[in-house]
């Protein structure tokens, strides 16, 4: 059994392979790799690609031999691994439950030549699989921007082609969206693309400050300007000159604060709280919100000119429902990006689970999805995360679903109606705007019920 191109395979055993096995894996075309510690068998992988790998599982010394294969099982998440053990052995409770949790499958000593290979040409394949996934998620990744705002759907590319334009041009920027929407993600991606990427990036939670304490955590203040005030102290603002300021949750600052952050925009100075000298500064502002700026305009809670300072370009974040091409992604990049957190038997989704996940509202977007598959996968007693796991079993989606026929039929129905509005009900004259023949539309108002 010869291969066309060389495959690796690392052996991972504390007491050596049998001679036999390693002259079985050569003649077939394999080139083994061997290791008897954790750290050797991860510098192997990485530093050769492999994909498969073969781990020797004694009793010898049991409890540190399985914790080692555990750890190494644990840092090479795309590895499938095959284990290797006496027949004796599988009547320990802890080497049954390591391999049917974590390994691709598993052979008893001595080995079957023709079985160990199929077996490892079978797990070859799959990790390919994995590691061809991978790598088009990480390209797909790359395309978006390097802060992570995964995914491929038509939205998410507007959303990353309009952050590239908007980089480029030192203007204020308002971005809408839901919370859990990306929306400082977005600002980060900005600041990064711009011209001041090399300056801080500050970020302020408007809602979070204290109304007593915001002019001074926004513009600094002076020593004595009021108890407490033991030195001079910089402002959030002057902390991001030559830089960003992100006013996260803009609709939440009072009309006073308003007013001083009116004046900054308008002038590009500040002065501190105590102090008389004006501050010229250079600073990009990027604000957000989650709530409809326009009517807090009407209500009176949000200043009309200082809104239209801060629109001069507005960006809006997709909400996730809004993007189902993206729900597989994102799942499998938060299932990676928390692995440390999971339980090793826990494998990844269910497709019951991915599918439920497309069609689920979403109301806390992407915020709510990393709060549900991180709790997943620690409490989690399935290998595969099920749509119950994450509290979404049964959930309807926030649509009802039509068939094609019916989107036709409503089309044609409204179509008809709104024809025969503007034809005054003359039955000639709406027949020929519709380009059917007067006996056609006769039947279509029969159909579809339609009073004359």
């Amino acid at each position: 059994m010869e291969f066309a191109e060389q495959r690796c395979v690392v052996c991972f055993s504390v007491d050596g392979m049998p001679e036999s096995l390693i002259a079985c894996l050569k003649s077939a075309g394999w080139v083994p790799y061997f290791a008897d510690n954790v750290e050797q068998a991860c510098n192997i992988i990485k530093t050769h690609n492999i994909h498969v790998g073969l781990a020797k599982i004694t009793r010898q010394n049991e409890q540190c031999d399985l914790s080692a294969i555990e750890r190494i099982l644990l840092c090479t998440p795309r590895v499938e691994w095959i284990g290797l053990t006496e027949n004796s052995n599988l009547n320990y409770a802890l080497v049954t439950k390591l391999i049917s949790e974590s390994f691709y499958d598993y052979h008893t000593l001595p080995h079957d030549k023709t079985n160990l290979l199929v077996t490892l040409g079978h797990a070859y394949g799959m990790a390919e699989m994995k590691w061809h996934h991978h790598e088009q998620d990480e390209h797909d990744y790359s395309k978006s921007h390097s802060m992570t705002m995964v995914g491929n759907s038509p939205q998410l590319i507007k959303l990353v082609s309009e952050i590239k334009k908007i980089a480029g041009v030192n203007a204020p920027v308002l971005i809408i969206g839901e919370s859990g929407t990306g929306k400082e993600l977005a600002a980060k991606a900005i600041h990064d693309l711009s011209n001041c990427s090399n300056g801080a990036f500050v970020v302020v939670n408007c809602g979070a400050i204290p109304n007593s304490l915001i002019q001074s955590e926004l513009f600094g203040s002076e020593k004595g300007a009021f108890t407490g005030a033991n030195a001079r102290r910089k402002g959030y603002v002057e902390a991001a000159d030559a830089g960003s300021l992100f006013l996260d949750e803009i609709g939440d600052l009072g009309l006073d604060q308003q007013v001083n952050l009116l004046r900054f925009l308008q002038e590009g100075t500040i002065q501190r709280v105590g102090g008389t000298e004006l501050i010229k500064l250079n600073v990009r502002v990027i604000a957000a919100t989650h709530v409809n700026l326009e009517k807090a305009v009407e209500e009176g809670r949000f200043r009309e000119d200082l809104y239209y300072r801060l629109n001069v370009i507005k960006l809006k974040t997709p909400s996730l429902r809004d993007r189902p091409e993206d729900i597989d992604k994102l799942a499998q990049y938060f299932f990676d990006k928390f692995s440390g957190e999971k339980g090793r038997h826990v494998k990844g989704f269910s497709q019951e689970c991915i599918n439920t996940m497309r069609f689920y509202a979403w109301k806390g977007n992407v915020r709510e999805m990393i709060n549900r598959i991180r709790q997943a996968m620690i409490m989690t007693e399935n290998s595969y995360i099920s749509a119950s796991d994450l509290g979404i079993h049964g959930e309807l989606p926030d649509f009802n679903w039509v068939t094609l026929k019916e989107i036709k039929d409503r089309a044609e129905q409204d179509a008809i109606r709104k024809t025969l509005q503007r034809a005054g009900n003359n039955i000639s004259l709406a027949a020929r705007h519709l380009s059917i023949s007067r006996v056609m539309l006769y039947r279509l108002i029969n159909k579809y019920d339609i009073t004359l």
